[in-house]
């Protein structure tokens, strides 16, 4: 039989040899923490600029979100791999590795002249980018002691979370100001001088280069992500029940189930799926996936309806999304001090239900709701995962062993990320059901007969589209609503699973 089909108990890890904990860990995180902030900021900054990018690009409006789905495919490929990676070169050597790359494919990503080149330089820029939360979340654990670590995971935080808040701001000030390109071309200083500050702050961490590479497992697991996003990203143009989404879903449901089989019988398994007989862990995935769900959900549909239904311009959105951000910088250090004092139980099930009543206060989404009334929302929503993201994060991964950490690194961005992309298909897929259900049930009512169609008949057909244009905004306020009111439930539904999390921090 072959190695990955011979039942055999997996064989114990190398110990990895770390730099004791100590007092002078805040410099290095923060030089960490960089490096992450810029992959996470720049995809989010990305999503402004696509209708500029297609018109430079010469691109049609469907085509140019392939610059995104790229990305994200991408990104699901190389997750699983980042922890295998940190073990073997060392995590300093792959943070270092990580950032270089991702500041040269930036460049190839400014410089590009087409969308076919612009997507294949979006994927090499994915693959560091894949690997830098993990390497930095791995990071964390390895230099902050455990008496520290919520304080450190607040830090960890600002980036992780506020960076999709300002993202938008950025972009739509460069675009609208400047050109699209610079989102790209900004990474290049900022990496630089990460790349330096790292080579002189970060402290050595050596790897297990014994570890062998899994590579049925990995062939498993990227082919099962790659399926299934792929899937959620192409569902709503190739229809949801059309053969070529079902043989995705069913090859990505099955290849993940082999993946698990294969990491139970391997010897050197890629991602020990052993972390998910810890309970506390697999609650602290659930918990991050349906606070990820609202807070993608918000951050896609309330930009998108700001400037289709109230005609902001992308600046004047980005500054409406702003305030949420600053609510996320206060709360972040925050909530990291309360959970090394109290655990994560009390402050998460707060935080999923704020953040669920701030979504559900978008509910009421529509043409006529004042600015200050979106502010308002959003910023109780943000304080959601301003209090809760961390710490709920924190007492999934400390939970686990320290030698398990990078593997819960590792599950936990590609629970953060599929979640999110998934989530978002779904409600994208509702929402766009539901419009064309409403628009043939409105239009149906607009009959000859309607005083307001004959009226306006009367001045000639282009007298028509004012009411056409006021149909399109209303069901698009209704199917919004829709899709906020099942973000702020999937909100609400982690309150009580937030009280399974540890009463208490682990020392």
């Amino acid at each position: 039989m072959t190695r990955a089909t011979t039942r055999r108990p997996a064989r114990a890890l190398p110990a990895v040899a770390t730099p004791a904990p100590d007092a002078r860990w805040g410099l290095p995180l923060a030089v960490v923490v960089i490096g992450m902030f810029m992959s996470v900021l720049n995809t989010t900054s990305v999503n402004v600029a696509l209708p500029n990018m297609a018109n430079d690009l010469g691109a049609a409006t469907s085509d140019i979100e392939w610059v995104v789905t790229a990305y994200n495919l991408c990104l699901g490929v190389v997750v699983p791999a980042s922890a295998w990676l940190g073990d073997r070169l060392g995590l300093k050597r792959l943070y270092i590795v990580s950032l270089i790359g991702f500041v040269a494919a930036s460049v190839l990503c400014g410089l590009a002249d087409n969308l076919g080149t612009m997507i294949v330089f979006r994927v090499l820029q994915a693959i560091p980018g894949g690997m830098l939360p993990v390497t930095c979340m791995t990071f964390l654990y390895r230099i902050v002691p455990r008496a520290k670590i919520g304080s450190a995971m607040g830090m960890y935080g600002l980036g992780m979370v506020v960076a999709p808040a300002i993202g938008p701001t950025l972009g739509g000030y460069l675009v609208q100001n400047v050109d699209w390109r610079l989102i790209f071309y900004l990474n290049v200083p900022v990496g630089l001088l990460g790349v330096l500050a790292a080579s002189v702050v970060l402290p050595r961490i050596p790897g297990a280069p014994g570890r062998r590479f899994d590579v049925i497992g990995f062939g498993c697991v990227a082919g099962g992500l790659f399926a299934l996003l792929l899937a959620a990203s192409e569902g709503q143009d190739w229809g949801w029940t059309g053969y070529r989404v079902l043989m995705l879903l069913t090859a990505g449901v099955i290849l993940l189930a082999l993946f698990v089989v294969v990491e139970l019988e391997v010897d050197d398994p890629l991602l020990d799926v052993r972390v998910f007989a810890n309970w506390p862990f697999v609650n602290s995935l659930v918990l991050i996936a349906l606070q990820a769900i609202g807070l993608f959900a918000v951050s896609f549909y309330v930009p998108v309806f700001l400037q289709e239904a109230q005609g902001l311009t992308a600046l004047n959105t980005g500054f409406t999304l702003l305030p949420q951000a600053l609510v996320m910088i206060v709360l972040m250090p925050i909530a990291g001090r309360v959970y090394d004092r109290l655990g994560a139980r009390w402050i998460g099930a707060a935080g999923m239900g704020l953040a669920g009543v701030g979504v559900l206060m978008l509910v009421r989404i529509n043409p006529d709701m004042p600015r200050w009334e979106f502010i308002q929302a959003l910023m109780l929503r943000a304080v959601g995962p301003g209090l809760a993201m961390m710490p709920i994060t924190t007492a999934g991964v400390s939970a686990l062993p320290a030698r398990l950490a990078g593997a819960g690194s590792a599950f936990n961005q590609l629970v953060q990320r599929g979640s999110a992309a998934l989530g978002l298909a779904v409600l994208t897929a509702i929402a766009t059901a539901y419009q064309a259900q409403l628009m043939a049930d409105r239009s149906a009512l607009m009959t000859s007969s309607d005083p307001r169609v004959v009226a306006m008949a009367r001045k000639g057909p282009s007298a028509l589209a004012p009411l056409l244009e006021k149909l399109k905004v209303e069901v698009l306020s209704e199917a919004y609503g829709d899709v906020f009111l099942i973000a702020g439930i999937a909100s609400l539904i982690g309150v009580p699973l937030a009280f399974f999390l540890p009463a208490t921090r682990r020392s």
